[in-house]
């Protein structure tokens, strides 16, 4: 349904080394639906996706620095995975910190894949159920969450996919959930 997303802001965070589709794809179907899309990293300029984390893919224009916005700037947060996206997102404490003012502000947030490691850090898992890419499950459970393997887990305002093959899903359920969230 295109349109049931219409005046939402939404924020996707990513650096250099976003897998692209988990990128696109969820970009695409949340503008599909009428949502505003900002691109937020940690530097000005433009990230570097990749392809199955190690082919060099397209460059995407930033269009505001993780340090320069606040939770109330948008109305849902989408964070792409890629194996070095997250674990350079994670070691910024501007990006650390907006995630965390994200999770706890009760406003919806989509993740998949790798993503879930700045979820860790941010340290909001703790009593979450969600799924990640099967190498980041030990982290999630180190930090006090639940972990499943489904397609995707939607616990709270914590909406979350394990890989690019469940993006159909992923993708269907975050408009659902942000749509739900605007009202």
């Amino acid at each position: 349904m295109a349109g049931e997303l219409k005046g939402m802001r939404v924020a996707i965070l990513a650096t250099d080394g976003v897998e692209q589709v988990e990128l696109t794809q969820p970009r695409d179907a949340l503008e599909t639906a009428g949502a505003q899309i900002q691109l937020i990293s940690v530097a000005d300029g433009e990230i570097r996706a990749t392809n199955s984390d190690i082919s060099p893919a397209d460059t995407f224009q930033v269009d505001k620095q993780v340090s320069a916005v606040g939770v109330d700037d948008y109305d849902a947060l989408l964070l792409p995975g890629g194996t070095s996206n997250p674990d350079k997102l994670r070691t910024d404490q501007d990006a650390v910190s907006f995630v965390r003012d994200f999770v706890t502000s009760g406003k919806p947030v989509a993740v998949i894949c790798h993503g879930p490691w700045t979820l860790v850090e941010a340290d909001v898992v703790r009593g979450r159920t969600l799924t990640s890419w099967p190498s980041v499950r030990t982290d999630i459970r180190n930090a006090g969450g639940n972990v499943v393997d489904q397609e995707v887990v939607v616990d709270g305002n914590l909406i979350s996919s394990r890989k690019p093959d469940d993006l159909p899903a992923f993708c269907a359920t975050m408009v659902a959930e942000f749509a739900k969230a605007k009202g």
